[in-house]
């Protein structure tokens, strides 16, 4: 069985101080956590003093984006080494907000998580999901299949590397309303048959876990524990309070 993950994605909702004093928060919160592995993705601006923060516990530091170059000319980017320098070891990349703000397409995504995997020090978590729209025409098994394709196509992943998939339905992120979770598990099974379609299923079994992201609460945290190709969450509005995120991590924790 496959070690249990919750990802808190902060976003850009937290200054500094109020991201250093969550921090606090959570590290005394989890300061008895043994199993599984917890993951906060603040800004960039605070990942150097909430690694600080967290030296000593359990919890692990990722990015919330990367660039695709290791250096060079590329003002307002930061590199896969600058996270890692930083402390980062885990790193969201192709978040549904990004592309849809930032038009980041799957071209793009896919040189990103080139550049991430040749680092070798940090494990990427590519976000996919269909949105309203194409839920709406029944084309959420197309989009899905087709994004991974385009994201994971030709790559190759050495012994240690792993990857994180996360399904998010563009339409259920921040709505306060999480999707069924049968749903999600039908979605998690799409993904895992182009997974084993694309490296085999050994490969697909050992290198990547499937989390779901998308308005998980500590309300309908339990209706995703338990789902045979789940294995774990990405969080977004329940991470910024550490009483609620401590809800949702330890019902998937155990």
């Amino acid at each position: 069985m496959k070690e249990k993950i919750v990802i808190a994605n902060w976003k850009m909702k937290l200054g500094q101080k109020e991201s250093l004093d969550l921090a606090k928060q959570m590290k005394d919160k989890f300061k008895d956590l043994k199993n599984g592995q917890v993951v906060i993705c603040p800004s960039f601006l605070s990942i150097p003093e909430v690694k600080k923060i967290f030296k000593g516990s359990k919890i692990k530091l990722g990015a919330q984006n990367v660039c695709s170059n290791e250096n060079g000319a590329n003002t307002g980017e930061i590199s896969p080494t600058m996270l890692t320098e930083a402390g980062c070891e885990y790193v969201i990349v192709g978040h549904s907000e990004r592309r849809n703000y930032m038009l980041e397409n799957y071209e793009m995504i896919h040189l990103k998580l080139k550049a991430v995997l040749n680092t070798d020090k940090l494990m990427p978590i590519v976000c996919i999901g269909e949105n309203f729209e194409e839920r709406k025409t029944d084309r959420r098994d197309f989009v899905l299949v087709h994004q991974l394709q385009q994201s994971l196509g030709g790559l190759s992943l050495l012994q240690n590397q792993r990857i994180i998939i996360a399904y998010e339905p563009i339409w259920a992120i921040g709505s306060g309303t999480a999707i069924e979770p049968a749903e999600a598990e039908y979605a998690h099974k799409i993904i895992k048959l182009t997974l084993n379609d694309l490296f085999g299923p050994q490969i697909a079994s050992d290198h990547f876990s499937i989390v779901y992201g998308g308005s998980i609460t500590s309300k309908n945290v339990k209706g995703f524990v338990n789902l045979e190709n789940t294995d774990g969450l990405l969080v977004g509005g329940a991470s910024l309070n550490a009483d609620e995120f401590f809800k949702v991590v330890k019902a998937v924790i155990k």
